[in-house]
């Protein structure tokens, strides 16, 4: 899962500018991920052992890693805000944060079996015990006073995580939260992880924009985790957070929210109805399609890769070495999906994965050739912009 860059570009976007950084370095890459793609955006498949050895290894080697958390609120926000969608697309791990998004996967057949909250990784981070060097932290955000707080709090616990430092940048647009001061303050704390609680909109946007201005490698979005810690709001009880109905004690606790959770939830419903119970039919009537075959074909400028059966997660192990050779080229990447049956959740990861290490380069990912059923198939999966670019 880990990525291990080189010195990053000197200009600040991301999308664009690893690429040098990722082919010169990179071992291994996103087409190692165990990544599912649900509902438009890519959602992995580990647990918290998993997770922590990845932050070790992140920060062992000093390489930007970016965390995000999706709940119900992002995958609702992902539908109608390219950008914030894409804050998720190019992260380095998705963690499925909320049991909605548990359920939605059982129903199908993701195997995402554990919910991943923020603030649960928070709290273990805080209290690990072991035998290591304390991880430092950078708490950035919150509201007046917080993060001094928590920050204060945790180095008198002496658990795993040491404050060594705190920030509240204000309210203003991310270019004026994201000046040469305020940036130089973050790094010269030497931090291995930068904890964000902003909104979730703007830090993913935050995050991105600084993504190769940040030193610290570990950052992600903590969101109400600092409210939690700080003891102004009081987190669900374990039962509440486990069967799924955190969200009414969250109402409770701050009573604004209830129109978040209204708006979501009338959301979520409508993915249901639109786009969960179409793909559960189509699933099963996908048990008996043709094993999956990929031709290559290739010109001075570009490769082909001819998909012709089922790209299925049965599949997908042998088509990671087709697409990274592919990928090795450096030139344009075409997937043909003219004689491809159905496209499963693991495919749409693995399809992700490698649009992510096009768009390091400046490239884009292209198919060819759906069919109407196949476009079917991208759409109920709330993939369709994938085709965007279609040849």
């Amino acid at each position: 899962m880990l990525k291990t860059l080189c010195t990053p570009p000197t200009s600040s976007g991301f999308s664009e500018q690893s690429a040098n950084v990722r082919s010169e370095c990179a071992s291994p890459d996103d087409l190692s991920r165990n990544v599912f793609g649900f509902l438009g955006i890519p959602v992995d498949a580990l647990d918290f052992p998993s997770l922590l050895l990845s932050m070790e290894l992140a920060t062992n080697a000093g390489v930007p890693f970016l965390i995000s958390t999706p709940n119900v609120n992002f995958l609702v926000k992902s539908q109608i805000n390219d950008t914030f969608r894409e804050s998720m697309l190019l992260s380095d791990l998705c963690l499925a944060d909320g049991m909605p998004l548990i359920w939605i996967a059982k129903l199908l057949r993701i195997p995402i079996h554990e919910r991943v909250a923020g603030s649960d990784l928070f709290g273990r981070l805080k209290s690990s015990n072991g035998t290591g060097r304390r991880l430092r932290v950078f708490l950035l955000g919150g509201a007046e006073g917080l993060a001094a707080a928590v920050g204060a709090k945790l180095n008198a616990e002496k658990g795993g995580l040491e404050c060594v430092g705190v920030l509240n940048p204000g309210f203003g647009a991310i270019e004026e939260m994201s000046s040469p001061k305020i940036i130089d303050e973050i790094n010269a704390a030497n931090a291995d992880l930068i904890a964000v609680f902003f909104g979730a909109e703007k830090a993913q946007a935050w995050l991105l924009h600084n993504h190769w201005r940040l030193r610290a490698p570990v950052r992600a979005q903590f969101g109400a985790t600092i409210n939690f810690e700080a003891g102004t709001v009081r987190r669900a009880p374990r039962m509440l957070r486990s069967t799924g109905f955190e969200w009414l004690w969250r109402i409770k606790e701050e009573p604004y929210l209830w129109r978040r959770y209204w708006s979501d939830g009338k959301a979520l419903l409508e993915m249901l109805v639109t786009c969960v119970l179409p793909l559960m039919l189509s699933e099963r009537r996908t048990r008996n399609l043709a094993r999956l075959s990929i031709a290559r074909s290739e010109d001075h400028g570009s490769v082909t890769l001819a998909l012709s059966g089922a790209a299925v997660a049965a599949h997908v192990d042998g088509a990671i070495g087709q697409l990274r050779d592919a990928l090795d080229s450096g030139k344009r990447l075409i997937v043909d999906v003219s004689n491809t049956q159905y496209i499963d959740a693991r495919f749409f990861g693995l399809f992700l994965m490698v649009r992510k290490q096009l768009a390091s380069r400046g490239q884009r990912l292209l198919f060819k050739g759906a069919s109407a059923g196949l476009r079917r198939i991208f759409r109920l999966n709330r993939f369709e912009f994938l085709l965007s670019q279609e040849v």
